[in-house]
């Protein structure tokens, strides 16, 4: 795994734009798989004005994103799909049909949960996927004990992810507990994985992803098995790691690597 560390959020954000912009330049029809959360926001906005400034080009792009609440209506404030259009969809250029997001309405499930695997493999596969890390160590919403090689499909919410995403709604009460999710044997079939960290509540996650082991109770740390992963997180959401001095060792010298 890749580590970058930064020394804030902004500057995370800069440098994971310029991550997914040059798989777009290299392949304008790439295929991002894309998270939602607190964190990407900055990317999301950085690849906003890269569009605007610089003529970053999504025409061509699809998107599938990583999960959606189940009972939420598209519109809802706090659906994904509202969450998306509001901070990237609406202010670039991709095109509507080539948005794909999980549907937290739909009235068969596990249909379209199969669907929605099929549509990944008819797009031919994730070639960058943008991700989080929960406070427990969760991607997508592959709570603590999900197997690591899940599919797409409904997940009960841990106790801990309704109470840390209950900011986002006026209570927890209110915090749906299932949600549609791509598994961890989906994300990990990407052919590049980008995760964001930052914040010192992350800090136990983020070094449990990156230097403990390969464990089920933390489904980010199945990312140490994908040969392309790049970590790029904060000095707060390092403060946990043992080697961060190597880390930041490999990342200076990498400038000049061979």
């Amino acid at each position: 795994m890749e580590i970058i560390v930064k020394d804030n959020a902004e500057q995370m954000s800069r440098v994971a734009a310029r991550v997914v912009a040059k798989v777009l330049n290299a392949k304008p029809d790439a295929v991002l798989g894309l998270a939602t959360g607190s964190t990407p926001l900055g990317l999301y906005k950085e690849l906003v004005r890269m569009h605007k400034d610089e003529g970053l080009d999504f025409s061509q792009v699809t998107t599938f994103n990583l999960d959606e609440y189940v009972g939420l209506t598209k519109d809802h404030p706090q659906s994904y799909h509202y969450f998306m259009h509001e901070n990237l969809f609406k202010h670039v250029n991709i095109p509507t049909q080539n948005v794909y997001i999980p549907s937290g309405t739909t009235d068969n499930y596990e249909a379209f949960c199969r669907w929605y695997e099929q549509e990944i493999v008819d797009s031919g596969g994730i070639d960058l996927q943008v991700l989080g890390i929960g406070g427990d160590g969760h991607i997508a919403f592959n709570e603590p004990s999900s197997s690591l090689g899940s599919r797409t499909r409904i997940k009960t919410l841990a106790k801990q992810t309704i109470d840390d995403n209950a900011r986002f709604f006026d209570s927890a009460e209110q915090v749906p507990i299932y949600a549609i999710t791509m598994g961890v044997g989906t994300i990990l079939e990407a052919r590049q994985c980008l995760v964001l960290a930052n914040g010192r509540s992350k800090a136990a996650a983020v070094a449990a992803m990156i230097e403990g082991p390969v464990t089920s109770m933390i489904t980010a740390s199945a990312l140490q098995l994908h040969p392309r992963t790049m970590a790029i997180i904060d000095r707060d959401a390092a403060g946990n790691l043992k080697m961060l001095e190597y880390y930041e060792w490999i990342q200076e010298k990498m400038v000049n690597a061979p």
